[in-house]
């Protein structure tokens, strides 16, 4: 009998590669954090032998979901401002209570609110952009959770850093101190073309390229955007970032909501990673992005939940959904997105985005064990004809039972292993008096 550390048997097992494939009846074997091994529970129970045996009889397991955009403290201004369009949002709401709370508690504990909330609703690794990203960092390695946060840059001085130079000094300092962690990993995070310099944007691309990270910004989000870019600058946001040389598989540009078939084909070409943020999107309406444009041009497509101050949740679940059905709705076809493709976004999609793709995303030996178990024995996912369809139209955030991230459990059983819920909500009762004070 061959050794294992942990034995998973499940009813369903969906390995995201290839795309739609469904196992019944199937053994995942985990060894030193990673999957050693996939193959019937018959074959399994005759090989293989663990201190830990999982017997998941009315589940499907999938890989973690990645949360491609986020912005983890912000769960602490969730409700504070809502049914407003983006910028006044953002310059009546959202910065003046920044301005005023922010800070290096603020965003841990905040942070820690939205880890415990993305765990448990089956996020196992989240791409984050906020101030103090040492904080979230800092929490999401306590909690188990794989996490690459943004080495935040903007022109507009914060309790953070005062210009571009310090938020710059501040964010290498961290990708430095995480050069070799396991979990947490680095990207450059300028917020926006319209708020980042040409000259910044321009720095930017060179530390990219230098220190071999991801560049993450938000791109043509609003109708609005767009006409400010075409007053100050003659072109659109994106033909300025492409005369920088940003349009690479290094970059992921954020919400695109606003693209022409042209800047659709550039994408194409310079092979850019796109997220969709449906929810937020549609409760800013901030506009639709062509997904299946994109995917009809080969251009990856991930998704995100945005910060749970615009969304109002992080439930990745909900974003698949709505994904699919938005696709369908905008497209008047109800084939232009299935649900097995809104589950791969989810997961692959999202981890070929972070550059993460070879470690997570899929089920596939040699991978690192980052697992979700869904429950689908309940009344509201009854009957299973299809459990990749039930995923993405029927299940709830609310099924996830257990969550594996590199084989350690971060979920069981529906609890959180590492963090305590009611230090969490009193944190935020805190929070909340104060904010509203």
């Amino acid at each position: 009998m061959e050794q294992a550390d942990t034995i998973i048997n499940t009813r369903w097992l969906v390995p995201v590669e290839p795309s739609g494939a469904v196992l019944d009846h199937h053994a995942l074997i985990i060894r030193a954090g990673r999957i050693a091994q996939i193959l019937p529970q018959t074959e399994a129970k005759q090989r293989y032998q663990a201190p830990c045996i999982r017997e998941l009889g009315n589940h499907v397991l999938i890989p973690g979901l990645v949360n491609a955009h986020t912005h983890a403290a912000m769960a602490l201004l969730r409700g504070l401002a809502d049914d407003l369009p983006l910028l006044s949002w953002l310059k009546e709401h959202i910065w003046p209570a920044e301005q005023i709370h922010v800070s290096a508690e603020f965003v841990q504990q905040g942070s820690e609110l939205a880890v415990a909330e993305m765990l448990l609703g089956g996020i196992t690794c989240f791409n984050d952009m906020y101030f103090f990203p040492e904080a979230t960092a800092r929490i999401a390695a306590q909690a188990g959770m794989r996490a690459v946060v943004g080495m935040i840059v903007i022109d507009l001085p914060s309790v953070y850093a005062a210009s571009a130079d310090e938020y710059l000094s501040r964010g290498l300092a961290l990708h430095d101190t995480l050069r070799n962690h396991p979990l947490v990993t680095t990207a450059l995070a300028p917020h926006a073309p319209y708020t980042v310099s040409e000259r910044n944007l321009e720095r930017i691309r060179i530390l990219a390229d230098e220190l071999d990270v991801p560049v993450h910004i938000h791109l043509h989000e609003t109708a609005h955007e767009i006409a400010q870019s075409i007053e100050r600058h003659g072109v659109r946001p994106l033909a300025r970032l492409d005369a920088i040389g940003l349009l690479s598989p290094s970059l992921i540009a954020v919400h695109m909501t606003q693209l022409e078939a042209i800047e659709m084909d550039r994408l194409a070409e310079t092979g850019t990673h796109i997220v969709h943020c449906p929810e937020s999107n549609l409760k800013l309406a901030s506009g639709f992005a062509p997904v299946p444009a994109l995917l009809e041009r080969g251009i990856n497509v991930a998704l995100g939940t945005d910060g749970a101050a615009s969304n109002n949740d992080l439930d990745m679940f909900g974003e698949m959904r709505m994904a699919a059905l938005l696709a369908k709705g905008v497209a008047g076809d109800a084939t232009a997105l299935p649900a097995h493709h809104a589950l791969h976004m989810a997961t692959l999609a999202g981890a070929q985005a972070l550059g993460l793709a070879d470690r997570i995303g899929s089920l596939v030996p040699g991978k690192y064990a980052d697992l979700v178990a869904i429950d689908l024995g309940c009344l509201s996912s009854a009957p299973v004809y299809n459990p990749i369809s039930q995923l993405v139209y029927a299940v709830d955030r609310s099924q996830v039972s257990d969550v594996w991230v590199a084989g350690r459990e971060a979920v069981t059983n529906g609890r959180l292993t590492s963090l305590d819920p009611t230090a969490i909500l009193s944190q935020c009762q805190y929070w909340h008096d104060k904010i509203q004070a």
